[in-house]
């Protein structure tokens, strides 16, 4: 009877052990995704083309992070059959390793487009991309520690928070739009600036998504009040099909 209780415990402490990993991987993709925004803001306001060369050569990291956790996770779901809290653990993973690779894929797309912005006519707005990036970091950086703190009430905030850094991005567009009517030579500059900004912009609605994602596993309901959020999205992608048919973000 004593050995049934000792494997038991085993088999407990083992599991946690298995989701204290789970988690731990999600924290380092949020680590990498964190220093590649950064990199990748830095390389706008400085036109530093190596710095973002190396954004673009980092992103493999987190792609491959995201299939370590996928792994665990059905291994976990095949294995140990969780329930409640447990279960919320491993699916939240699921998803929020998702998310965090396709800020990923975003910051790569914005290094890119710093490389080609440094052989073209320098576009004023330009220089308001580091100022959106720096929201976009500072709601990631909360989202992730609310994450790892499991802190709803800070999820929340970031949730809501998000609705700042929309009436940025809504500004800078029509800056954009006005530099780029001015002179037909900002054309070229200006389209790559508007692909920016709608990228940081993608990345501020994964850490909203990120947060909702924390609220469930914290509560164990979903967060379904509703965020009001900018129509200039909208308005920018209409625009932005008119100057270029597509815009990889893998």
């Amino acid at each position: 009877m004593r050995r049934k209780h000792q494997d038991k415990g085993h088999i407990v402490h083992s599991f946690d052990e298995d989701l204290n990993t789970l988690a731990s991987v999600i924290i380092e993709m949020g680590g990498i995704a964190e220093t590649q925004l950064s990199d990748a803001i830095k390389s706008v306001g400085t036109l530093d083309y190596a710095l973002a060369e190396k954004v673009v050569g980092r992103d493999q990291r987190l792609d491959k992070l995201e299939i370590e956790v996928d792994a665990a996770a059905i291994k976990i779901l095949a294995q140990r059959q969780p329930m409640a809290e447990d279960l919320r653990q491993v699916v939240t993973a699921l998803k929020i390793a998702h998310m965090v690779e396709r800020i990923g894929d975003y910051s790569k797309n914005i290094a890119k487009r710093a490389t080609i912005l440094s052989t073209l006519p320098p576009l004023e707005s330009q220089q308001n991309i580091p100022r959106m990036g720096q929201i976009a970091q500072k709601l990631l950086k909360d989202v992730l520690d609310a994450y790892i703190e499991r802190n709803a009430d800070q999820a929340i905030d970031v949730w809501q928070r998000d609705r700042e850094l929309d009436e940025v991005c809504e500004s800078v567009f029509r800056e954009i739009q006005h530099g780029m009517a001015q002179d037909s030579k900002y054309i070229a500059s200006g389209t790559h600036v508007l692909f920016m900004a709608q990228s940081i912009e993608r990345i501020g609605d994964y850490t909203t998504n990120i947060a909702e994602m924390v609220y469930f596993l914290v509560n164990g309901e979903p967060l379904i009040e509703l965020r009001p959020k900018g129509d200039w999205t909208t308005m920018a992608s209409t625009e932005s099909n008119s100057v270029s048919t597509s815009d990889s973000d893998t």
